[in-house]
């Protein structure tokens, strides 16, 4: 598929793209922060905490098609600037949410930029696969993963330091506290997120305003060329006529999923394995510095020596071996494991993005919507991881195993949650992404 853009220099439409990835990854990615913060001030479980993760993630199921229909009527740009604007209102929602200390109010908050992030996603993933020649599409959006990955680890390191510094000590501190004075050290530490999501939605409505004014142009994909089967010419006429795309939403739902595990449960399996906080706080830095690394090779590599398909069955393989190396090791070695699903999952998503929109012409906005509506993917799986390791821990407990070996092992056996995934994603790269194209 090409585009009928204009042939003009596209680096600065580019960078102006990069800049709205970096945003969206540093507001993602603070969710490994995020998860264990919320757990200790809301006193939460495993599954409950993971909801911080849902929260954000399920606003894509709720919003995607809607978010398609409002860039139908307002543009690529329009939607990008709008999608910023939600962005920061739902960073405000924090102020009385931290006031309030309740749980709800956090994840309605969360939920208010996940729909921000799912309008600016439905705008920019779309316009940066169609922006060039179809073939090189995976190299640019690995372009707007570094932009991404590495915005989501500052966020991570500058979220880890505000929030959990010092947690170890107030988790200790309130198992010996009056109830009164446990109440006090929760709302102090709830009062941290103010200041940081000021700034957020501050920056945010700034970044808003000036997208209005970005020197974007405008992109639409070619109409899709007739077809000739049996004889008889035809077009196509409806989405449901493209299973190469139902089947890149199931791979793109399954590979979030993963990469949210990767990147939210890595602090926290780093503190049920006993390691300090002031340790585990920068695991998340870990798993994204494996991305940022890996979208640079992806870069240098896509396509002239390698194909975005060659590409999307060595990172399924690669999931499938690392996530053997965290069930099979202990300690660090295992999170480092964990860390190491960074670089299996870099490039499934560049991969994914182009071979799913393959052929879709005046579908291509509808195909963005489904691909991201597969987002939340984040919001379905790491629930899943949190209540397996819920159900395990209460299991190994009843046998008499001491709590925190158990919260241990039971979160090392909920990493057997990737194999399903990843294998879905070895199939797409495989077969799945040519079902119902013309050979």
């Amino acid at each position: 598929m090409t585009t009928t853009s204009t042939k003009a220099n596209s680096l600065v439409p580019i960078m102006i793209i990069a800049g709205l990835f970096f945003i969206f990854g540093f507001v993602t990615w603070i969710n490994g922060a995020l998860i264990p913060f919320m757990k200790t001030i809301n006193e939460l479980t495993d599954a409950q905490s993971y909801l911080v993760a849902s929260a954000s993630y399920i606003s894509f199921v709720v919003m995607a098609l809607p978010s398609s229909y409002i860039i139908g009527k307002v543009g690529y740009k329009k939607g990008m600037s709008l999608g910023l604007a939600i962005m920061a209102i739902g960073a405000l929602v924090f102020i009385p949410a931290a006031e309030a200390r309740t749980y709800w109010v956090f994840l309605t908050g969360i939920f208010i930029q996940g729909v921000g992030m799912t309008i600016l996603q439905t705008a920019s993933n779309p316009y940066i696969t169609i922006l060039g020649p179809m073939e090189s599409a995976a190299k640019r959006i690995a372009i707007m993963g570094i932009a991404n990955k590495t915005a989501g680890a500052l966020g991570s390191l500058i979220f880890g330091a505000i929030l959990l510094s010092g947690i170890d000590e107030i988790k200790d501190q309130l198992t010996k506290v009056s109830l009164d004075e446990k109440t006090t050290l929760l709302n102090e530490m709830a009062d941290s997120v103010v200041m940081p999501y000021v700034v957020m939605a501050i920056v945010l409505f700034i970044l808003a305003i000036f997208i209005t004014k970005a020197p974007l142009p405008n992109v639409e994909a070619e109409e899709i060329e007739e077809e000739v089967k049996d004889g008889v010419v035809t077009k196509k006429t409806s989405i449901f006529q493209f299973p190469h795309l139902w089947l890149g939403v199931l791979a793109l739902f399954v590979y979030v999923g993963v990469e949210v595990i990767a990147g939210d449960t890595i602090i926290s399996y780093g503190l049920s394995l006993g390691m300090p906080g002031e340790e585990a706080k920068s695991f998340t830095l870990m798993t994204l510095m494996a991305m940022v690394g890996t979208y640079a090779l992806g870069v240098f590599l896509i396509p002239k020596f390698i194909s975005q398909t060659t590409a999307l069955k060595a990172s399924a393989i690669l999931g499938i071996l690392f996530g053997i190396g965290i069930i099979s090791t202990t300690g660090f070695t295992s999170v480092l494991f964990v860390a190491a699903l960074g670089i299996a999952n870099a490039l499934v998503w560049p991969a994914i993005w182009p071979l799913a929109l393959n052929g879709l012409g005046k579908f291509t906005k509808t195909g963005g919507a489904l691909l991201v509506m597969a987002i939340s993917g984040g919001a379905t799986i790491p629930l899943l991881y949190g209540y397996f390791v819920d159900a395990k821990k209460a299991d190994l407990v009843a046998e008499g195993v001491e709590v925190g070996v158990a919260a241990g092992q039971a979160a090392t056996t909920g990493y057997w949650i990737l194999f399903p995934c990843y294998a879905i994603i070895l199939y797409y790269a495989f077969y799945g992404h040519k079902v119902g194209l013309k050979k």
